[in-house]
């Protein structure tokens, strides 16, 4: 079946590439370097895992994220805009970077050729793999035979339901990255303290603190339940999942556990999937982020 519209994220979205391929969704890479000067497009000219042994492997030196440019996001929009395709472009929040401007302008520039094309740019107002599921949202209300309005109206809807629980290993690159805000105040320098960290609405929020991983994590699944005990809504009219940094073994481990914790409190659920957290996220996280993204699904069954 031919698509009524074509999807695109940045790539904050931190999808599998064989699974934006299967779900056809375009991903304009955002550039990573570790030496302010070499810029390489993430999951393009650097893959993820050897990012995050660079991390690991160079203690002490902090690598850096930028976005995609207007030419990228022109490139990415043009095959589509030349066949008369709808686009429906979903990006990072603006509070953590201008990719949305970026793809704004991209915008701007084709529709003084093409008056009729039909480009919408959304702020998805949340990042990494709660962006993916948000992205992979759009796409099951396109594949589920919405039009194009109703699909860029019903994202606008679900979006305010997003919500990230993590941790990170240590406090460095927060600090690093500028995006330690009001987390600081909660954990402050104490030795081996870790924050629990809530993102919504494109920021971040202290929604705790512990001393080593075992306490934050099972913060993060109490963030988790107490989000789904406030809800009106059942389980399964939420798209949930687990991201995780360099330690694969440590995610998969985090989601059996959670996986049995929700069982054990009643909640009907079969699976979780694991994404791995990508450089544009992780040069703020660190090597070691761990937690969920959770987000109400487009269509309800």
């Amino acid at each position: 079946m031919r698509e009524a519209f074509h999807i695109i994220s940045d790539g904050s979205c931190d999808l599998p590439s064989q699974l934006t391929q299967e779900k056809n969704i375009t991903v304009v890479p955002f550039y990573v370097s570790f030496d302010d000067e070499h810029y390489f497009k993430e999951n393009v000219e650097i893959g993820i895992r050897d990012f995050y042994q660079q991390m690991v492997d160079k203690k002490g030196v902090y690598p850096k994220s930028s976005m995609p440019s207007i030419r990228d996001y022109e490139d990415a929009f043009l095959p589509f805009v030349e066949t008369g395709m709808p686009i429906i472009c979903i990006c990072i929040t603006t509070k953590f970077s201008g990719s949305m401007q970026s793809a704004l302008n991209a915008r701007s520039i084709l529709l003084e050729k093409y008056p009729d094309a039909q480009i919408t740019v959304i702020d998805a107002t949340i990042n990494t793999v709660l962006q993916g599921l948000y992205v992979l949202e759009a796409a099951a209300l396109r594949d589920g035979g919405f039009s194009y309005q109703d699909t860029v109206r019903r994202l606008e809807e679900i979006k305010g339901t997003g919500r990230i629980f993590f941790t990170v290993g240590n406090m460095e690159y927060l600090k690093h990255g500028g995006r330690i805000g009001k987390v600081a105040s909660l954990a402050g320098s104490v030795l081996d303290i870790r924050p629990v960290i809530t993102l919504k609405q494109g920021e971040i929020f202290p929604s705790g603190a512990g001393r080593g991983r075992r306490r934050t994590t099972q913060k993060a699944q109490e963030l988790l339940l107490a989000y789904l005990a406030e809800s009106s809504l059942d389980i399964d009219c939420y798209s949930i999942a687990v991201g995780y940094g360099y330690d694969r073994e440590e995610g998969i481990a985090f989601r059996d556990h959670s996986l049995a914790l929700l069982r054990e409190k009643g909640y009907a659920i079969d699976q979780i999937p694991v994404y791995q957290i990508g450089a544009t996220i992780s040069v703020h996280t660190g090597p070691y982020p761990l937690g969920f993204g959770i987000i109400e699904k487009g269509i309800h069954k």
